[in-house]
């Protein structure tokens, strides 16, 4: 094994060490006494270096609520985050569908499983601007970004069996198929977006379940 491939297995258990909520300082010490034992002279030289970077890395993204579902109430916000985030998963959804509630529970329990995606949820009468642009009528709708371009779009429960009791793992698969979706609304057309609000723009919509 690679001094690079052992230096990224130690980085790995970094994120792992997050999703388990263990201890941070715990953590990172058990990882430099690994490094310093190590026989490989390239692990003891960039092990520690690269851990330690991996470990900023991982508080930032926890600063900025990764492996956490949230709300966003600001269409701005959500607008950033679909754009900055190298992925993110964004739930549409409207208080007075129970769909939309379920799909939360299966979010919310996948969340801290894939910390390097940021998921969260947004009250569709916040966004009216976002729904018309990326054309929702169905919810709940979920809406897989990846760079700033919409990967796939999941609306409703036909492609999870169409029953409410479907398992949290049939939407992990279903999310893990992103990229599929012919629609895909680039990082251009969400700064387009983020300037028509900053004119004051407003747009009504209608939701169907």
């Amino acid at each position: 094994v690679s001094s690079q491939a052992k230096a990224e297995n130690l980085a790995s258990r970094i994120v792992q060490s997050v999703r388990d909520e263990e201890d941070d300082d715990a953590i990172f010490a058990e990882l430099e006494a690994e490094i310093e034992n190590d026989d490989d002279p390239g692990v003891r030289e960039k092990g520690y270096a690269y851990v330690k970077k991996e470990l900023e890395k991982v508080k930032e993204m926890q600063q900025s609520a990764h492996g956490r579902y949230v709300e966003i109430t600001n269409e701005k916000e959500v607008i950033q985050i679909s754009a900055n985030e190298p992925r993110c998963v964004i739930h549409f959804y409207h208080s007075n569908f129970r769909r939309c509630e379920i799909m939360d529970k299966h979010l919310a329990k996948l969340a801290p499983k894939y910390f390097n995606t940021r998921f969260i949820r947004v009250f569709v009468e916040n966004v009216p601007f976002l729904v018309e642009r990326l054309g929702i009528k169905v919810l709940p709708c979920v809406m897989c970004f990846i760079d700033g371009v919409s990967k796939d779009k999941l609306v409703g429960f036909e492609e999870l069996g169409n029953v409410d009791a479907f398992e949290t793992a049939a939407l992990e698969l279903r999310l893990s198929n992103s990229g599929t979706s012919s629609s895909n609304w680039s990082l251009v057309t969400l700064i387009n977006c983020q300037r028509c609000l900053e004119k004051g723009e407003s747009i009504r919509v209608q939701y169907h379940i």
